[in-house]
């Protein structure tokens, strides 16, 4: 079995602490699939500061060519498409071809990404070109037994020098997967997420910068209630607690509540609700 992306090492307990929460904003999200096989995600969202944004994307897939596309337009007037090549070239290999436009500034962007999974390595690697010089990116992820070592580099060509590098390693089971990473030697976290079980997961992340004294942490946790509903909590060292009740209304309809209060000032503003529901037809 091939490992996971580099991108993914550590996601199950990322997962916990984000997922099912929209602290500050209303959301709706809305998806539809004509006859044809052509899928519709349109979306709306409103956040805390009053910014509406709102997007528009169809999906195009052909199984037989291992094609897919895809074209998107937000309300910041900017366009992307997307064309994907999966296991046709070569048995596990991801090859993708993502472009931007935004016609207010005439900016323009081009990138080149490649995935490619076996037995017990998965790699990717992206070029992301510009005018001055394109930029590589490229990440790698060994397996073992469990055990998962992967590393990550940025190079800007123009300027002849890596820009960024990360480390990360893993150790992953059926119900828990515990993760440490570096990046650039300056910035440091750890996480830990295990699935008790059916009805109850948990997590906890560390985080840590060199040069400074202070530290992140936080434990979140996720209950399933029943077959349409669970909520989920996290607390972190700030005291911002977050809650979080997701409900499934009906097939295609799911609710999602959450809260964000700032435990150290509860009689002061700023507080954080949120609402997000999506729709699928």
């Amino acid at each position: 079995m091939a490992p996971p992306l580099f991108a993914d090492l550590g996601k199950e307990a990322r997962d916990i602490f984000s997922k099912g929460f929209g602290f500050g904003s209303v959301k709706l999200d809305i998806a539809t699939k004509a006859a044809n096989g052509v899928e519709f995600n349109s979306g709306v969202s409103s956040n805390d500061a009053g910014k509406v944004s709102g997007s528009l994307e169809t999906t195009y897939k052909n199984s037989d060519y291992g094609l897919t596309f895809k074209e998107k337009w937000n309300s910041d007037n900017i366009l992307t498409a997307e064309m994907t090549i999966e296991d046709q070239i070569a048995s596990g290999l991801k090859l993708t071809f993502d472009t931007m436009f935004a016609p207010n500034t005439s900016k323009k962007v081009a990138k080149i990404k490649t995935a490619y999974k076996q037995d017990n390595f998965s790699g990717t690697t992206d070029i992301d070109f510009d005018f001055t010089g394109p930029t590589l990116y490229s990440s790698a992820v060994v397996g073992y037994k469990g055990w998962l070592l992967g590393g990550y580099a940025a190079y800007d060509t123009s300027k002849s020098r890596l820009v960024n590098s990360k480390l990360g390693i893993a150790y992953k089971t059926d119900d828990f997967v515990l993760h440490s990473s570096a990046s650039d030697n300056v910035d440091f976290s750890g996480s830990y997420y295990q699935k008790v079980s059916d009805k109850v997961e948990c997590a906890a992340s560390l985080g840590w910068t060199a040069g400074t004294a202070a530290t992140k942490f936080a434990i979140g946790g996720k209950y399933v209630l029943d077959s349409d509903s669970s909520v989920k909590m996290r607390v972190g060292n700030d005291s911002q607690v977050g809650f979080g009740y997701t409900q499934q209304l009906r097939d295609g309809v799911k609710l999602t509540l959450s809260a964000l209060i700032d435990a150290k000032n509860l009689n002061q503003a700023g507080h954080k609700l949120g609402l997000g529901l999506d729709v699928s037809l």
